[in-house]
Order: structure tokens, then sequence, then C-alpha cells
């Protein structure tokens, strides 16, 4: 698995979403991922959104997965920090 391949996976399940994927050793991986779809959820429930993208990958060839979800304003302040 390669850090390309996640992206697509996230951006795909999640439409309008931009991720940023790291990982050099193909099954531990960090991700940043900016969706408006996040807005007014908790990140437990962010995070089950970006693992659901993922599927059975999870656990299986994704062995860990390090999120952090922003809304685009999130983003935004983050940035501006």
């Amino acid at each position: 698995m390669n850090p390309q391949i996640i992206q697509e996976l996230i951006e795909t399940g999640l439409p309008g979403a931009s991720a940023q994927v790291r990982g050099d050793d193909g099954v531990h991986f960090e991700a940043t991922v900016v969706s408006d779809a996040f807005a007014g959820k908790m990140p437990l429930a962010r995070h089950r959104m970006v693992y659901a993208t993922l599927g059975e990958k999870m656990g299986g060839e994704i062995h860990a997965l390090a999120l952090r979800t922003l809304t685009p304003e999130e983003a935004d302040k983050a940035a501006q920090a």
C-alpha cells in the first residue's frame, strides 16, 4: 500500500475532501483530511467516515492510520496559527 492509493480512496469515498497522506513503510500512515462533511461531527465520527472509505484495507494492508480531520474553516485557522 502506498500513500497515493490511500489518498485516492479517501478522496473518492468523501467527495469534495482533500487528503494528504504520508507513510514510508507501506503499513503505517498519517493523514490530514479536510472535508465539509465533517461539520458538526465529533472527532470519532469523522474518523469513522474516513475508515469507511478504506473498508477492509484497515487492519489489513493498512496496519495503522493516524488521522487529523478538519473542516475547511478549521484548516484555515490552523494554517494561520
